[in-house]
């Protein structure tokens, strides 16, 4: 009995053998298959940044301004490479459709299903001023392009806000400088919403300061075709000069001359603007003002890199008002992102951004650590007539230095 079950024992142990042994046989072809199947390729990491601009509507011409400058930053700030610190550059760009409602939801998912490491915009300042405050609550760095509102660097500024667009100051104390002084009577026209008011209210601080009287300010609704009413109270003003504060398609100039203002001793003055609107300007001809840039007066080589390469690419296209903007975010990110060694992270961005210094087809400009406003060249200009093209054409007169047209801070 007891060889019996010794027997039936070691059969036992025997058939229990052999399945441990399946079972260690199928655990390591598991592993072996694990270890020397196939596996995720390494992914290379991203740089994300998401870019708002108006590509439809009324400021579609600035949005693709934008769009196109922040593209051929990219390419020459990375050499061609589309990377930056041994990472890849992924870029989305969002319509705004210039309505801030719509600037907020689309950033919201720039940031929460793109997953940005960064935002650029808007070309709209209410577009803008919607967005900003997402930066702070994300912690990511947006760099303002081409939005002008004083408030944006000023009453609203945020930490994560840097801009290197000019802002309506920047264009007051150029305006003032060429048109104000003591006992002089100057009336303003601009569109009603934040970028008017707050160039306006720059303006007119900068032109009281010289001793100008400002007789009249006028506000039309930005999307208004007909500003007959508008101009009217201005001639009722009498005065010795009209400072014009507009963007967008609708201009006023049309009327301004249908009204025979400078008949009647009223001079224009205002901002030379993109190339369309310029087309609507010759009844301008010979006035003095200022420019934010026209591609014939900056004298440097990335502008000239930036002519070349716009004029390939856009059949024979000249880079616009806005273009030269476009790229320099773009130059500023890469910097910023060069020399943090590729981390994208905000906080320790704010520190290498704030007083960094790029070269941008506008020259040098640089971060001011106050308000990340960034300081830049501006053009005191003349319109003139040209044998090249159907529009008067800014000429220079000077080149108004980073110093000479710092707007005050206003975020204190």
């Amino acid at each position: 009995m007891k060889v019996n079950r010794i027997w039936s024992l070691l059969i036992v142990l025997f058939f229990v053998g052999i399945l441990a042994a399946c079972n260690d046989s199928e655990d390591a072809s598991s592993n072996s298959e694990d270890s020397s199947g196939d596996t995720p390729e390494d992914t290379q990491e991203t740089i994300k940044i998401g870019v708002l601009a108006s590509l439809t509507g009324a400021l579609e011409a600035y949005g693709d301004q934008t769009k196109k400058g922040f593209e051929l930053g990219l390419e020459y700030a990375t050499d061609g490479t589309m990377e930056v610190a041994g990472k890849k550059i992924e870029v989305f760009f969002e319509d705004t459709e210039t309505d801030p409602t719509v600037a907020r939801q689309k950033a919201i998912g720039l940031l929460e299903d793109k997953e940005v490491d960064f935002l650029v915009g808007s070309s709209s300042s209410g577009d803008t001023l919607a967005v900003t405050p997402l930066a702070e609550e994300y912690e990511k760095i947006m760099v303002v392009e081409p939005a002008a509102a004083d408030s944006i660097t000023g009453s609203e500024y945020n930490d994560y806000i840097f801009r290197t667009a000019r802002n309506s100051a920047q264009d007051a104390v150029a305006a003032a400088a060429s048109i104000a002084g003591e006992g002089v009577k100057i009336a303003t026209l601009a569109p009603d919403y934040s970028f008017g008011h707050d160039g306006v209210a720059a303006f007119v601080a900068a032109a009281e300061d010289l001793g100008a009287d400002i007789v009249h300010e006028e506000y039309a609704d930005q999307a208004a075709t007909d500003f007959t009413a508008n101009i009217q109270k201005i001639i009722e003003s009498d005065p010795d000069y009209l400072f014009v504060v507009w963007s967008g398609a609708n201009s006023p100039w049309n009327q301004i001359s249908d009204m025979r203002l400078q008949d009647q001793g009223i001079q224009i003055t205002t901002g030379a603007p993109d190339i369309a609107a310029l087309a609507t300007m010759t009844q301008l001809v010979g006035m003095e003002g200022f420019t934010v840039y026209y591609h014939t007066l900056p004298d440097n080589e990335v502008n000239d890199w930036l002519v070349e390469e716009h004029k390939k690419r856009f059949d024979g296209a000249v880079p616009d008002l806005f273009t030269p903007g476009g790229m320099s975010a773009a130059i500023a990110i890469v910097e910023a992102l060069n020399k943090n060694e590729g981390e994208a992270d905000a906080n320790a961005l704010i520190e290498v951004m704030e007083g960094m210094s790029f070269d941008t087809p506008k020259g040098t400009m640089t971060f001011r650590p106050e308000d990340h406003q960034a300081l830049q060249e501006m053009y005191s200009i003349t319109l003139e007539e040209s044998d090249e093209v159907d529009y008067p054409v800014p000429v220079l007169n000077r080149i108004l230095t980073p110093e000479e047209t710092a707007p005050p801070i206003m975020n204190e």
